[in-house]
């Protein structure tokens, strides 16, 4: 049985939904469009990557968000207080390399729930992404909703 977080962690994830919360009256928006396709991976080494991308084009809007997002590094785990840091050491966002960002880990209805632990600004308004995965296995055929 797997006891830490890090080991619930370890393995391939698909994207299930994206969505950004404002937190000045809970709006939910699709930043990746409705029907995102992503991938994160945690290796059991400590390294991970995700790449998420709009699958959504006639409703998606490239004037204002990134049609593609696209990550790796390290990764550590804190099981006092549920977060995961992903360390990007890659990335496709310049501003983004080299910064460590914080997760919210939520394990429900054997689906993984990331958050942003810190709110940020986008769009004039201060919001949180909320990611849903599920686990991929064996067959990459799993993935295509």
């Amino acid at each position: 049985m797997k006891n830490n977080l890090f080991e619930k962690l370890v393995g391939s994830w698909s994207l299930v939904e994206m969505i950004e919360v404002s937190l000045d009256g809970g709006e939910i928006t699709y930043p990746m469009g409705i029907k995102p396709k992503g991938l994160i991976i945690y290796n059991g080494d400590g390294f991970m990557s995700a790449q998420i991308m709009s699958a959504d084009s006639e409703n998606f809007d490239t004037k204002k968000n990134a049609a593609y997002l696209a990550y790796s590094g390290p990764f550590q785990t804190d099981d006092e207080k549920q977060t995961v840091s992903h360390t990007m050491y890659i990335s496709l966002f310049e501003n983004w390399r080299n910064q460590t960002q914080i997760r919210k880990v939520l394990f429900k209805d054997g689906l993984l729930h990331l958050e942003t632990e810190q709110p940020f600004m986008n769009n004039s308004r201060l919001v949180t992404h909320k990611l849903t995965w599920k686990r991929i296995e064996k067959s990459i055929e799993t993935i295509n909703h």
